[in-house]
């Protein structure tokens, strides 16, 4: 499976708005804010790709699953459950 992104890429400076509450907040308690943009934004991408994914093979999924109901799985004959 291909790397979702490259961790090892340098760190690049840029401006953001926030909440100016919620950075206070953050900020009191400490909270590093690179690593949890970091930490969201990767997750965000991990679930956007996989919707992505997802939407791209929806056909081939589909016909899978239309075989699999008309013919049932490779190796039924032998399941013990």
């Amino acid at each position: 499976m291909a790397e979702l992104y490259n961790a090892a890429a340098p760190k690049k400076a840029t401006n953001l708005s926030i909440n100016s509450d919620l950075l206070r907040k953050t900020r009191e308690l400490n909270i590093n804010l690179s690593a949890t943009l970091e930490r969201a934004l990767k997750e965000e991408l991990s679930k956007r790709e996989a919707a992505q994914w997802i939407e791209e093979n929806r056909a081939a999924i589909k016909s899978y699953n239309n075989f699999v109901e008309q013919h049932g799985c490779f190796g039924d004959e032998f399941r013990e459950f």
